[in-house]
């Protein structure tokens, strides 16, 4: 299972964030906390920070290969600054169809939006769905595709289903975009367990996606992800506890005062300054609050607090 985090707060070493950590992200990719899967198919990173030279752009790093053994990873971070970060390390099945390249390493980014984003899931089938789901791609975001990956190609149809950048607008292409996967699986009689646990990230904004589709290609799969996952690890119940389980994120203050955890200084959420977003609880304790699945959370700068509105997505 990939791994996604976000941060968003005071500009902070980005070592900080990646690298002293116990449970780093680049620690999960080798020895995993929650889930038996390694991490071996690349990872990435991109960031906005004041004292970069274009610090109105994100700066975008990726690497096919396992972050502990790239090298350029204790050189070039150390050095790096971040008040918005996004970054991934991604599980891939180990056969020979997995192509090891830079362009299929999240989180992407292209020209002409001013999103970037990375997942944990998969669209199965979804080079098939294609034949539906192109008439609603935009060509200026089609022709920057560089991979051959699920999420490079759900990233070209949720920016062409945006019609703006509020918060309003990506909730409802988000909607569409599960109605459109869900129709389009129907049509072509390809229904499959779909899971799209996203993080979409812009400067001093982060918008965490926890959503999908069952078996069937039904969009309200339910059931108690925590019983669902004592079930074989190869089963459908196992599968389906994988796409409920909840997200999780954790607000606080003074995050760069400590560097060898991603804990807080407790505080409420209205005086929080900063946040993390990931796939897992990523410190011990219950401070973790849950994106559950079927939510959408907005994280956004305002100042010097982080705001955070949580929505039910209407599918």
């Amino acid at each position: 299972m990939c791994r996604v985090l976000a941060y968003l707060g005071p500009e902070t070493p980005l070592e900080n964030l990646l690298l002293k950590p116990e449970n780093s992200l680049i620690n999960q990719a080798l020895d995993p906390e929650r889930h038996p899967e390694l991490q071996l198919a690349g990872w990435g990173f991109g960031i906005w920070g004041e004292h970069l030279l274009k610090p109105e752009e994100p700066f975008i790093y990726r690497r096919p290969m396992a972050a502990f053994y790239d090298d350029n990873a204790n050189r070039m971070i150390p050095s790096l600054q971040a008040s918005t970060m996004l970054a991934h390390v991604r599980a891939a099945a180990y056969d020979s169809k997995v192509v090891m390249v830079d362009e299929n390493c999240h989180p992407f980014s292209f020209e002409e939006t001013p999103w970037i984003v990375a997942q944990n899931g998969y669209l199965p089938n979804w080079q098939l769905l294609q034949r539906e789901l192109l008439q609603h791609c935009e060509d200026r975001y089609l022709k920057q595709l560089r991979g051959n990956t699920d999420t490079e190609f759900i990233y070209v149809l949720l920016l062409s289903l945006l019609e703006g950048d509020s918060n309003e607008d990506v909730q409802r292409a988000i909607e569409k975009l599960i109605e459109l996967i869900a129709q389009a699986m129907k049509n072509l009689d390809l229904g499959a367990l779909t899971k799209l646990k996203m993080a979409l990230v812009s400067d001093g904004r982060i918008i965490g996606i926890n959503v999908g589709l069952g078996h069937h290609g039904e969009t309200n799969p339910a059931g108690d992800w925590k019983k669902l996952r004592k079930s074989a690890p190869d089963s459908d119940d196992f599968a389906l506890s994988m796409l409920l389980e909840p997200m999780y994120l954790l607000m606080g203050r003074n995050f760069e005062d400590d560097a060898t955890t991603y804990d807080f200084e407790e505080c409420s959420e209205d005086d929080a300054t900063g946040v993390v977003f990931a796939s897992e609880p990523l410190t011990e304790g219950d401070d973790w609050s849950q994106l559950k699945f079927g939510e959408i959370v907005f994280l956004e700068k305002d100042g010097e607090r982080i705001t955070k509105t949580v929505n039910t997505l209407k599918i």
